[in-house]
C-alpha cells in the first residue's frame, strides 16, 4: 500500500508520525478498553489538525496546474478552511473562502475567521443552501461561481470541496482520502510498535473523506481494525453513501480493485444531538474530562462530540473489556473561543 501512495505526489508541511500515547487515567476510569490517542491536533500547521495532511497531497495539484487562488467553501469557523488558506498562502496562492453561517455564531475576528484574517483570505459569507449537507452540487454551484468571477479578472482558480473529500470542482483524484490512507499506516506502525494492533479507531467525521481513507488504509494493510466514525453534521444513511463513494474513488486511484464493502463502514448519527456545531453540557464535560484527566484540550465542533460517543458506547458494551482502541483527535480546538460564552454556561461557578 505504501508503494501505491508513492505515485501521488506529496509536499511535506506537516510533522509526522503525529504522537500516540495511551491514555492511562481515563482508560481505568471509564472502565472499558484500553484507549489510545492519535495526536493528528499536534501536526504543525497553524493549531494544527487533520486537514492539513490532506492538504500535504492536494497542494501539489494545486501547483502542478498552476492556480495562484484557491476557492473552496466550509462552515463560519472551519478548521478546513484556515488550514486551506495556511497552505496555500505559505505557497503565494490567494484563498478564497465561502463561509456558511450554518450554527448561531456571530460573524467576528475570532477563532478562525480571526486567523483566516490574519492570513489575507478573501472571505465570502453566506447563507446556508439549505438543511441538508455541505457536500451538494448547490455548493459546488456557488464556488464555480466565485472561480468564474476570479478567472473573469485574469486569476487561475483551484476549486476543491469542502474538506478535500469528493472528486468534484478542479480535484480530480480523492487526495483528501489518500492522506489518511498514509495516516492509517502510520497509526498501524506506531500501534505495532507498542506491541498491540487497534481493534478500533474512533474519530469524530465531518466531510468522509478521513474515515474512507481510514478504512481503505486498513482494508489494504489487512488489518482487522473497524474505523467508527461518530458524525457531527449529516445523518448516517445518506453519510454512509458518500464514505462510500469516496472510498470506491480511493480504491480506483490506488488500483487496490474492490477491498472495501458496506458492512465496514460504521457511521453513528445519534451524538449529532441539537446540531452540528451546536455546544451542549455533555460536549463541555467531555472537553473538561479529558483537559482535567490527560491535560489534552478538545474542540466543541468535532472531537468533544466523538467523545461523548466514545463514552457512551463503552457504557453500553460496544467494546470489549480487552480491546484496544485508538481515538484520532482531528484538532480544531480555536473552535472553542468563539464558543466561550456557551461553553461558560455549563461551567461549574
Amino acid at each position: 500500500m505504501k508503494d501505491r501512495l508513492l505515485r501521488f505526489p506529496r509536499i511535506p508541511l506537516i510533522h509526522l508520525p503525529t504522537p500516540m500515547r495511551k491514555l492511562e487515567n481515563l482508560t481505568k476510569e471509564l472502565g472499558g478498553p484500553e484507549i489510545w490517542i492519535k495526536r493528528d491536533d499536534l501536526t504543525g500547521v497553524a493549531f494544527g489538525g487533520n486537514k492539513s495532511r490532506k492538504l500535504e497531497y492536494i497542494l501539489p495539484d494545486m501547483l502542478a496546474q498552476k492556480a495562484d487562488t484557491v476557492v473552496t467553501w466550509a462552515a463560519l469557523q472551519s478548521n478546513w478552511a484556515m488550514h486551506t488558506a495556511a497552505a496555500a498562502a505559505r505557497y503565494g496562492i490567494k484563498p478564497v473562502l465561502i463561509l456558511y453561517k450554518r450554527y448561531d455564531l456571530p460573524i467576528e475576528p475570532d477563532g478562525n475567521m480571526l486567523l483566516d484574517r490574519l492570513l489575507g483570505a478573501d472571505l465570502r459569507i453566506r447563507e446556508p443552501l439549505g438543511p441538508g449537507s455541505a457536500h451538494t452540487e448547490d455548493y459546488l454551484a456557488v464556488a464555480e461561481e466565485v472561480a468564474a468571477e476570479l478567472r473573469a479578472q485574469g486569476r487561475r482558480p483551484y476549486v476543491v470541496s469542502v474538506g478535500g473529500a469528493r472528486v468534484i470542482g478542479t480535484m480530480t483524484q480523492p487526495l483528501g482520502s489518500l492522506a489518511y490512507v498514509q495516516a492509517f499506516i502510520e497509526t498501524l506502525e506506531q500501534t505495532r510498535a507498542f506491541g498491540f494492533e487497534p481493534e478500533y479507531v474512533v474519530h469524530s467525521t465531518g466531510s468522509g473523506s478521513t474515515q474512507a481513507g481510514l478504512i481503505v488504509g486498513a482494508k489494504g494493510m489487512g488489518a482487522k481494525t473497524r474505523i467508527v466514525g461518530i458524525s457531527v453534521s449529516d445523518e448516517k444513511k445518506p453519510f454512509m453513501k458518500d464514505v462510500i463513494e469516496i472510498s470506491r474513488a480511493a480504491e480506483d486511484a490506488l488500483g487496490t480493485g474492490r477491498i472495501v464493502s458496506e458492512d465496514d463502514v460504521i457511521v453513528l448519527d445519534e451524538y449529532i444531538r441539537e446540531g452540528y456545531g451546536i455546544v451542549s453540557r455533555e460536549v463541555t464535560d467531555a472537553i473538561r474530562l479529558v483537559f482535567t484527566r490527560e491535560g489534552i484540550v478538545l474542540d466543541p465542533v468535532y472531537t468533544a462530540k466523538a467523545f461523548v460517543g466514545l463514552i457512551d458506547l463503552i457504557r453500553k458494551d460496544f467494546f470489549q473489556p480487552t480491546d484496544k482502541l485508538v481515538f484520532i483527535h482531528t484538532g480544531g480546538t480555536p473552535a472553542l473561543f468563539p464558543n466561550r460564552f456557551k461553553l461558560a454556561e455549563f461551567l461549574p461557578d
